[in-house]
């Protein structure tokens, strides 16, 4: 699999978030080149990771959805004398 990209305004704002979690939380900040290195580690080491992990996740939520469409959308079959059958009980 190819490294995770992200498009030029996200990775932008990504950068931004890594620096003003270093401002908030760590003693020294992180400047724009070495925030983006550590994006770019993150996104090729650890992506791949979350990747297969929504994947797998989107899997098992399909198969689920698989699952109960039989119960979904079961149509009872040959129910037209049935019903009628019973429309004539409920007139009498």
């Amino acid at each position: 699999m190819a490294i995770i990209g992200l498009p030029k305004q996200v990775r932008a704002q990504a950068i931004a978030s890594i620096q003003r979690y270093f401002e908030e939380n760590l003693p020294e900040p992180i400047g724009e080149l070495p925030a983006g290195l550590l994006l770019s580690f993150f996104l090729e080491e650890i992506g791949p990771v979350v990747y297969n992990q929504a994947i797998a996740d989107a899997q098992a939520r399909m198969q689920q959805r698989v699952t109960d469409l039989n119960g979904d959308l079961y149509a009872d079959e040959f129910q037209y004398w049935p019903r009628a059958d019973a429309k004539r009980k409920n007139r009498r």
